[in-house]
């Protein structure tokens, strides 16, 4: 690509949206420090400099309070966005130290590791169920996200909060609303309307549910939320909702698009599916690579917090900062042959998990679904092959996955 594609380059635009890793190489090899014109933010796609700005708290995480106070402060302005926009607030990866530490301390006292792999056997029937569903109505087609990777992920975080599950379902809408506050989209003017309605309905929802596990606790995640204490500190009643809303719905959005793409790069690739099949102890190593190749985050957005000089630009407090783990993901100074997907690879740490302090919290837990939900799809679905037609990919800067993965098996 010319300086002058570059300049006018679109993330967004169909072929990018499809596959943006070419775009992601010429910015990383051209212009690792990119000043998007059409979005009004900085691009940075080289792993030492995604990494590195990850760490620092310069690269603020608090882009929902400014946004909040200006846009949404004003007259006029729906008091339901501005309630939905008061949520979001709360989530603990939109806080900066001293906020985020408080919360993530908090936070890991009911996020804990036993609650994770308490949670092994469940994941495989759950996923078991799900595929004997697929196979049983004898048509040799499927969509693996509408029926496996998207309901085996809400399945398991509801059930981890304590969710009934006879209102699980109900999930699904609210989790797409959401979707368009947290991620934005393309050509979708309704967005903000239709996640203020999807969190007004989603938060009163967990309202009643929270007051029903403070009258009776029970051995759930929600209840765990309800009574974490750090010395004399607890989380407020908004708070609870707050990351209730955050776990239901970071808890199954990122690793459905794991589970998605991880398959589909399998089925392009059968000599890793090849590899996989002959050596289960390798699917690990394979969850890593999948995050690696084509991991579900995309982008990340940060505000920035103080004026940083970054080769040779400066950028500006204030100005947005789109860091690319996708494309560090790909970076030949880090990974040998960075292009090709190769699951018994050993040299280098993907970053789709982040890095420092804002670590995600769930990478144990979308690794344990991940590593339970692909090999599982991959028996129980002999011959499975993407069907015919074109994917259709979330036309989002944040996340990369896809809206739908129609494939076909040998029934």
């Amino acid at each position: 690509m010319t300086a002058l594609d570059l300049a006018t380059a679109d993330m967004l635009g169909p072929d990018a949206v499809a596959d943006p890793y070419p775009l992601l190489t010429a910015l990383r090899e051209h212009d690792p420090v990119h000043w998007s014109a059409r979005y009004r933010s900085w691009f940075v796609t080289r792993f030492d400099d995604v990494s590195d700005a990850l760490r620092d708290e310069r690269f603020s995480s608090d882009r929902i309070a400014p946004y909040r106070r200006a846009r949404l402060d004003g007259p006029g302005t729906d008091p339901a966005l501005r309630a939905a926009f008061g949520v979001l607030e709360d989530w603990m990866v939109f806080k900066d130290p001293p906020d985020h530490t408080r919360l993530r301390k908090l936070l890991s006292r009911a996020f804990t590791p036993r609650a994770v792999n308490r949670m092994r056997p469940r994941i495989g029937e759950i996923a078991d169920g799900l595929l004997g569903a697929v196979t049983g109505n004898g048509s040799g087609r499927a969509d693996l996200i509408a029926d496996y990777a998207y309901p085996l992920t809400a399945s398991v975080i509801a059930e981890m909060l304590g969710v009934p599950r006879a209102d699980q379902a109900r999930f699904k809408d609210w989790s797409d609303q959401i979707t368009g506050l947290v991620f934005g989209g393309m050509g979708d003017a309704d967005r903000h309307t239709l996640g203020a309605h999807g969190m007004a309905e989603l938060t009163d929802y967990l309202s009643g549910l929270v007051a029903a596990h403070e009258r009776e606790p029970a051995d759930d995640l929600l209840s765990a939320l309800i009574s974490a204490r750090d010395a004399d500190d607890a989380l407020s009643h908004d708070e609870v909702i707050a990351t209730g809303v955050l776990l239901l719905f970071a808890g199954h959005e990122t690793t459905t698009n794991l589970i998605g793409n991880g398959l589909l790069a399998l089925l392009h690739h059968p000599d890793q599916r090849a590899l996989l099949d002959a050596d289960p102890s390798l699917v690990d190593g394979a969850v890593e690579e999948m995050m690696r190749f084509d991991g579900p985050a995309k982008t990340v957005a940060r505000l920035m917090g103080a004026d940083v000089d970054l080769r040779g630009h400066t950028l500006r407090r204030g100005e947005r900062v789109f860091l690319c783990p996708s494309s560090a993901n790909r970076d030949p100074a880090v990974f040998d042959d960075p292009d090709r997907f190769d699951i018994t690879r050993r040299q280098g740490r993907q970053l789709g998990f982040g890095v420092g302090m804002h670590y995600c919290l769930g990478a144990p837990l979308a690794r344990l679904e991940s590593a339970i939900a692909v090999p599982r799809a991959l028996r129980a679905l002999p011959g499975l092959r993407p069907d015919d037609g074109e994917l259709r990919w979330h036309p989002v800067l944040l996340s990369r996955g896809m809206e739908r993965f129609p494939v076909r098996f040998d029934a």
